[in-house]
Parts: C-alpha cells; structure tokens; sequence
C-alpha cells in the first residue's frame, strides 16, 4: 500500500501523519510473525508486546485448559471468540493481560494489511489495559505503552542482551536502571541510547576469571 516502491535497493518513503502505518507495532514482517497461517493471533501478538516491549512475561497456562475454539460462532469474529475463551475464570487471569494488546491490531491481518472488516464484521481495535488505561486503536495503544514505566527499562535491557551477548546478572540491573534514567531524559533517542550503552561499565569492562577455573 506505499505506492510504487519496487527498486532493489532500499528507498525512504514519507508517511502521512493519519495513515494506518506507523512506527514498530504496525511493520507487516512483525504482524506476520505474531499471526497463524489462516489468521491473526491477538494472544501471540499480546504476548510479544508484554515480552519484547514491556519485559513482562504472562504466566504460562494452566494444564488442562483448552485453546481457543475455532468452530463458527454466532458472530463470527475474532473478538468473541475470545470475549468466550475468557469467561472461564481460569483463562481470564492471563487473557485479560494479553488479550487487549493483541486487538489493539486486530485492523492488520494476518500478513500485516490493514482492514476494516474481519470476515464481514467491522474489526473492533479497542481496549482496555489491566490498569484501566482505554484506547480505540493501534496508535493510541501504542502512545501508552511508550508511556508505560516498563518499556524505557525494558528497550535497555534488550539492547543490553543483544550487546553483551548474554542476560542481564543480579548485579548489573543499578547501571540498566541508570542507562534508563539518562535515556527518558535525552528524549528516548536511539543513537543516545546506542552511546549510553557502549560507554557504560558492563559493556567495557568484565570480571576477570581465577588461573584453573573453567
């Protein structure tokens, strides 16, 4: 949908500020990932937003529990479905955390187009976080979680792991809360964050190892 951008190399495009495409959430590769063959997933797309974005990973489901159904239902969208699986106490507790993330995209199908309708039925995007924060769309989610307490430290300490090669130690979690601090304050750029990270003690220095250890 961006036009005619068909050259081999890569080639900047401008954006309108109303369009449906934005920023990471909205990128089809992404979207695709976090979808089924046949369907979007608004689990694996809400479970990737608590992990990748916000460091908070939903526990995993207790034994027993039945997936989502996919016979036909009376609606016949996505959302009811869900709304369904969710009646059961035992689903909701984790669901309630996932669930309204994952539908904040439900306007992207399972490859990353945007739509309007889902199988005949207009695509319903909003939501309601677990702290009550409401949203109507993809872009309003994403404002709050960029607003989230969560996601400065959380960018940190994924930008930390893919530096360093290795997860964060118990010791180290004072410097990512420090990178943290300094990169709210500089606006949230990525380039400082980049120099935040290089310059900091874990990322130059490391703990020597005693003569005859493994």
């Amino acid at each position: 949908g961006l036009g005619d951008v068909y050259k081999r190399q890569l080639e900047r495009v401008t954006l309108d500020a109303s369009d449906s495409r934005f920023g990471l959430l909205t990128l089809g590769s992404l979207l695709t990932v976090t979808s089924t063959p046949i369907r979007t997933s608004p689990v694996k797309r809400g479970v990737w937003i608590l992990e990748q974005l916000l460091c908070s990973e939903p526990p995993p489901p207790p034994p027993g529990v039945e997936g989502l159904p996919e016979g036909e239902m009376s609606s016949g969208s996505l959302r009811d479905r869900l709304e369904l699986h969710r009646a059961d106490p035992t689903c909701a507790s984790c669901h309630n955390l996932m669930d309204p993330l994952g539908l904040g995209l439900e306007h992207y199908d399972a490859i990353g187009r945007y739509r309007t309708e889902d199988d005949g039925f207009p695509v319903d995007a909003s939501g309601q976080l677990i702290d009550g924060q409401t949203f109507v769309n993809a872009r309003e989610m994403a404002a709050l979680i960029q607003e989230d307490e969560r996601f400065d430290l959380c960018v940190v300490e994924k930008l930390f792991t893919y530096a360093l090669g290795r997860p964060v130690a118990d010791t180290e979690h004072p410097f990512l809360e420090s990178i943290a601090d300094s990169f709210a304050q500089s606006g949230a750029e990525f380039p400082e964050l980049i120099k935040l990270m290089v310059t900091s003690e874990p990322f130059r220095t490391r703990r020597g190892t005693l003569e005859g250890s493994p």
